[in-house]
């Protein structure tokens, strides 16, 4: 079996081609997206043409979803195969995904039910994995001076979402009359806004504002997409050029998108200051970011972590490994779940739905439901080793034996081999 990878430079893709080629499926991979950020959906579609009219591929593998391979796909009558890793992802709502040859994978389960009615027989559940074995490779090589460089009593590796949230940079109108203190790279009070209006009015920044406090103190159910009036969401489309919407998309791409991408962003952010900031008064905590950390105070900002070298011996050092899902993950376990546990790592997350369905909540890891609760129990693990210990054991021996990349991708074989286009038909 030959099948083209279609490559991004996600950091999922290494493992994935790995798992595939181990099954003794030959993959060849399209890589000019890797270097080249400003690829064209029509540059895209012309590489692919010229990989299909060269090769009897079984299908087009890509992480994350890619319209103009759908598209390209379905012409040439060959199935596309993707797994979706993020979310939000704007992509999905393009009409490409209604095509019959796609075979869409989604992680979080609201996602997919969100979007399987779209295309009911292509679009299918499978949440995300690790590579266990590669993570095994590096922790069981530490030395005694790499728990001293990378342990730490609470570590966070992650993006603060700062220089990522599309809401804050963009213009508002004065309050009361006056302009207040600038938002992100805009000031605050600007005229004129780039997409043909006068920016955010005083009533949505506002509504935003009261919005997010009320969804920080509420965990395992995101409600901010119901709860947007539409003036709102006019108001956060307008205001951005870049806002993605078009002709080619079904759905209500605007009140999904202002929900996640511009507000679900800005709430990102501001848990996250917050949550290190409260955590920092009493514990000692670590970070990891590329992200600005001027707001932060007595928080251990260490810089970014090699993905592959530093990262595990981060997990697998610290004594306990906090995980803030961003909140347009609704249900889903986000990748940093599974890999710290795969790197036998304790883990203290944030409630997910989708917890329950694949560990044991003070078995195989732990989760908190507000700010409180989170406080309580790293003082609480942090003053019961034996505990603690045991629990990061459990979690990495069920994370290792049951959700690895080789058990998911046999699923997703799996999947197809039920779901596979009649070339014939039509």
């Amino acid at each position: 079996m030959e099948i083209l990878f279609y490559r991004y430079n996600s950091i999922c893709e290494p493992d994935i081609i790995q798992v595939f080629r181990d099954l003794g499926v030959t993959v060849l991979t399209e890589e000019a997206e890797m270097t080249d950020k400003h690829i064209t959906p029509r540059q895209c579609a012309e590489k692919l043409t010229g990989w299909l009219t060269s090769h009897s591929f079984a299908f087009v593998f890509s992480v994350n979803f890619f319209p103009a391979i759908s598209y390209t796909c379905s012409r040439f009558r060959v199935p596309y195969v993707c797994w979706s890793v993020d979310s939000p992802v704007p992509e999905l709502f393009s009409n490409a995904l209604k095509n019959e040859w796609n075979r869409v994978f989604l992680f979080d389960r609201a996602q997919y039910e969100y979007f399987r009615p779209v295309n009911p027989d292509c679009i299918f559940y499978l949440p995300l994995a690790t590579n266990a074995k590669r993570w095994e490779d590096v922790v069981l090589h530490m030395t005694e001076e790499d728990f001293a460089k990378y342990g730490a009593d609470v570590s966070f590796v992650g993006s603060l979402y700062t220089e990522k949230c599309r809401y804050d940079a963009l213009p508002r109108q004065p309050l009361s009359g006056s302009a207040p203190a600038g938002v992100g790279n805009l000031p605050a009070g600007t005229a004129g806004a780039p997409g043909g209006g006068r920016g955010l009015s005083s009533f949505t920044q506002g509504f935003v504002d009261g919005l997010i406090e009320a969804q920080l103190h509420v965990y395992g159910c995101n409600f901010i997409a119901d709860s947007l009036p539409q003036r709102v969401i006019d108001e956060i489309a307008d205001a951005d050029p870049d806002f993605y919407e078009g002709t080619d998309t079904c759905g209500d791409t605007r009140r999904y998108l202002a929900a996640h991408q511009y507000i679900g962003m800005k709430l990102a952010a501001v848990e996250r200051e917050r949550t290190l900031n409260a955590l920092a008064k009493h514990f000692r905590v670590a970070l990891y970011t590329h992200s600005d950390t001027s707001r932060l105070k007595n928080v251990d900002c260490r810089g970014s972590a090699r993905t592959l070298t530093e990262m595990p011996k981060i997990f697998h050092a610290s004594r306990i490994n906090l995980n803030m899902t961003m909140r347009p993950i609704e249900t889903g376990l986000s990748l940093r779940v599974w890999d710290i546990l795969g790197c036998g790592g304790f883990l203290l997350t944030n409630y997910q739905a989708e917890v329950p369905d694949y560990f044991e909540i003070g078995r195989d890891l732990e989760t908190y439901s507000s700010p409180d609760e989170l406080e309580e129990k790293v003082r609480y693990y942090l003053s019961h080793e034996d505990e603690r210990i045991e629990i990061a054991v459990n979690g990495y021996e069920k994370t290792a034996k049951h959700h690895t990349y080789e058990l998911r991708i046999a699923e997703m074989i799996r999947i197809l081999s039920d779901h596979t286009p009649d070339a014939s038909a039509g």
